[in-house]
């Protein structure tokens, strides 16, 4: 049962039955009014859109209830409960690469969590400050390239790292600096978190180009056909190549695969995976694939037996031990 097939109430009461908020970390979610929640939109509006001004499009108004609460509601659901069964939450000192404007943030906050999030979005951090006020949760911002992360945070600062939707968005030079960096400063028995990376073995890219096969193509030819992507405000955007216009190419997001981390970390089947997103809702996830996703996902580790099942899901979503 693909649930994209579904209209958008049903697709809600299939998330909520298969995916209900374990009560121990339910009774922590904070609730706002309405009063909060038109603070966070006008900062949103002021501050990450920057300039958009149809805000009566469909695409912002999807973008708007996205960032509002669909976003925070989707981690509580699924996010926060396979990391707590990893390792509790409460007390556990995060550092968040990739924040945005703070939806993660809060969830992982209102759990008990010591945040420290980072991006490099200016306007993105001002939406996650004026959210996180509104909640009442004290987390600290930096903007901060994960390049950098070595040069500012020192060994066993942090429980967890965690790169949230945001490995996709670096160059592979800034992928493999921030991965080595992040295995030097996490303490051994400390978990690295990869959520919401699209997986550039999959056959379909659903993140950027709406294409298939888009992420197995070099990035000069991706650059060059993404002319015929279905996306707009994307496929009107990259016809002559410079480097300027293709670095923010590819920080609209390429895949990311297994490879980087055997650059960065060594041969993956040594790692110590404690889980994927997919393995902690076994039937749950498989229910909402099509037969060809299963069957996709098969070949692929078919071909490559030996390494655990995560990585070979349309999106890598991981939490990988330090040993």
């Amino acid at each position: 049962m693909s649930t994209k097939r579904l209209p958008d109430p049903i697709k809600q009461a299939v998330k909520m039955l298969l995916f209900p908020k374990p009560a121990h970390l339910a009774r922590n979610q904070i609730r706002i009014d309405s009063d909060g929640l038109k603070k966070i939109e006008d900062s949103i509006k002021e501050n990450y859109w920057r300039g958009e001004s149809d805000y009566l499009s469909d695409r912002l108004k999807e973008d708007l209830r996205s960032h509002l609460l669909e976003r925070l509601e989707g981690n509580r659901r699924t996010i926060i409960p396979w990391i707590d069964a990893a390792s509790c939450l409460f007390r556990r000192r995060i550092l968040e690469i990739g924040c945005g404007t703070g939806c993660s943030t809060v969830a992982f906050a209102e759990q008990g969590a010591e945040v420290t999030g980072i991006d490099v979005d200016e306007g993105a951090l001002a939406v996650a400050r004026d959210r996180a006020t509104v909640y009442g949760l004290d987390v600290e911002l930096k903007a901060l390239n994960a390049e950098n992360i070595g040069d500012t945070f020192g060994p066993g600062e942090f429980d967890f790292v965690i790169f949230f939707a945001s490995l996709e968005h670096m160059t592979v030079e800034e992928r493999l600096s921030a991965l080595v960096s992040v295995w030097d400063i996490i303490p051994a028995k400390g978990l690295i978190v990869i959520a919401e990376t699209p997986n550039r073995l999959w056959y379909e890219d659903s993140h950027t180009a709406y294409l298939p096969f888009y992420h197995w193509l070099p990035d000069e030819l991706a650059f060059a056909y993404s002319r015929f992507s279905t996306r707009e405000r994307f496929r009107e955007l990259y016809r002559k190549q410079d480097t300027n216009l293709m670095k923010h190419f590819l920080r609209r997001g390429r895949g990311m695969s297994f490879h980087e981390l055997e650059l960065a970390w060594g041969t993956v089947s040594n790692l110590n995976i404690v889980s994927s997103l997919s393995t902690f809702q076994g039937f749950r996830h498989r229910l909402r694939q099509s037969s060809l996703k299963r069957r996709y996902k098969n070949l692929l580790m078919d071909v490559c037996p030996g390494i655990h099942e995560g990585f070979f899901d349309e999106f890598l979503y991981l939490i990988i031990k330090k040993n």
